[in-house]
């Protein structure tokens, strides 16, 4: 038997489980409506048979689905407190109070631009997407439903706006990621994303102004408004006081209180709410942390916005986490990822081609891997070799990387972005495909700028003597 470090996987073994994975995944969506848990599994399935055949021993494959496990537990602990939060939120009024005060500030032509202003501004301090969708987002799906506007555009604003703060903060650990894995400096790394991101960000805000004329010059329903706005005051205690809760939340992550220990006094903070100021009991709230809140109004619309949350929704978000890892774990470890970027790299001869395979590799990544910090892992490691070759500024990797993984993550169903929006906000990735604008303009803009040559950094003599000694560290440390 073959040592495991000299088996060189063919590309077309390695492609196999991804071409049985997507055919299967779109039959069973679209013929049968099903969830993506079994084609995930069959293709891990395919992708073990292959890996064995090839000589790999099934330890190693095991160790590659519990790796690429491994390298999600950090994001299911957030899926899990973040149910909690929604549920303890919900029940401690926190939620009704927003959605409350926003129907009556917000108005709705110019909804769709400043939910999306405000949820970049909140990932922006706190450097969390996932916090923010999580919390701001939850409420901007209720004000923005009650004023009529679809549930696929109003998810759509909030996950632009979080995904630009998400991208563009020195506290995002993507954006720390895709700094530290290609050796560059972090604000360099955010100052050369603006020349993709900031255009994305216009091009967003100009769409959600132009979608928002519609419900501007129809007549609301005011009579439907006020109903929502009486069965909140009818179940909940309203108060501006409890706009001091996500306010507590944004400010600990501010003072860089790790997300974890923040949500989880965000979860107790909601909780007390639920029993001190909406006067339910312990036994009730409790519940409420596991089973999710359900109301029952008479109002079907608020039932519906308000009927949802806790640690049991979450637990379909989390094996489909579980699966797709699996899935992408085995296709990293025995080599099948690696052989399929190899084959990109041959067609991606110059500088500009470079940058756009580097884009449409991490995208890729994301579809078959299912994991937006494999999608800067994986193509950072693989290219950064070729990047300085070409006398590339690691900057350029570093920002495509972003481009291509960190903001496509959200259209793809089995990714854990993907599946936590879906479990968060209730909206399926293609239902908000078209209107998460940000997220498709940045790639597209990332590789018209590479195809035209615009804002290519090259690296200078002494630049490329550093960039070689940091890559020689940085990969001896790694061996170690």
């Amino acid at each position: 038997m073959k040592k495991q470090q000299d088996i060189e996987t063919p590309f077309f073994l390695a492609i196999i489980p991804l071409i049985v994975m997507i055919g299967m995944m779109t039959f069973t969506i679209i013929k049968f409506e099903g969830s993506p848990h079994i084609p995930l599994a069959v293709g891990s399935i395919v992708a073990a048979i292959i890996a064995w055949r090839l000589d790999y021993k099934w330890e190693t494959i095991e160790e590659g689905a519990y790796k690429g496990i491994r390298l999600a537990l950090p994001a299911v602990l957030i899926v899990i407190i973040v149910g909690m939060i929604i549920s303890s939120w919900i029940g401690g009024g926190v939620i009704a109070t927003m959605v409350y005060y926003g129907l009556q500030i917000i108005t709705p032509s110019l909804f769709l631009m400043t939910i999306c202003i405000i949820c970049g501004i909140v990932s922006l301090a706190i450097g969390s997407s996932w916090s923010t969708m999580g919390t701001i987002g939850v409420a901007g799906m209720g004000i923005g439903t009650s004023m009529g506007i679809p549930p696929a555009m109003v998810a759509g604003a909030i996950i632009s706006g979080s995904y630009f703060g998400d991208k563009m903060s020195p506290l995002s650990d993507t954006t720390n990621l895709a700094a530290g894995i290609t050796g560059t400096n972090l604000f360099e790394h955010i100052k050369h994303m603006c020349y993709t991101t900031i255009p994305g960000l216009v091009i967003a805000l100009v769409v959600y102004f132009y979608l928002g004329r519609q419900f501007g010059s129809s007549e609301l329903d005011a009579q439907n408004i006020q109903g929502i706005l009486t069965a909140l005051q009818s179940n909940f205690v309203i108060s501006p006081w409890l706009l001091l809760v996500p306010v507590a939340l944004v400010a600990l992550v501010v003072m860089k209180v790790p997300a974890v220990p923040a949500l989880v006094i965000g979860v107790f903070l909601g909780f007390l709410c639920q029993i001190f100021v909406q006067g339910g009991n312990v036994g009730g709230a409790v519940n409420t942390l596991h089973d999710g809140f359900v109301m029952a109004s008479g109002n079907e619309m608020v039932d519906e916005l308000f009927t949802r949350g806790g640690i049991a929704s979450m637990m379909f978000t989390v094996s489909l986490v579980i699966f797709a890892m699996v899935f992408g774990g085995i296709l990293e470890h025995t080599g099948m990822l690696k052989a399929i970027v190899k084959q990109i790299l041959r067609v991606a001869r110059s500088a500009r081609s470079l940058i756009v395979a580097t884009i449409a590799s991490a995208f890729f990544t994301n579809v078959t891997a299912s994991e937006q910090y494999i999608s800067i892992l994986l193509p950072g490691r693989m290219y950064a070799q070729a990047y300085q070759d070409k006398g590339l500024h690691s900057k350029n990797l570093s920002r495509a990387l972003e481009d291509g993984g960190t903001l496509t993550s959200p259209f793809i169903p089995w990714n854990t972005c993907g599946v936590f929006i879906l479990a968060t906000l209730a909206v399926h990735p293609f239902a908000y495909a078209p209107y998460a604008v940000l997220n498709y303009a940045v790639p597209i803009i990332g590789m018209l700028m590479a195809a035209v040559g615009f804002k290519i950094q090259f690296l200078t003599a002494n630049e490329m003597k550093d960039m070689k000694a940091k890559q020689a560290r940085m990969d001896k440390e790694a061996l170690e």
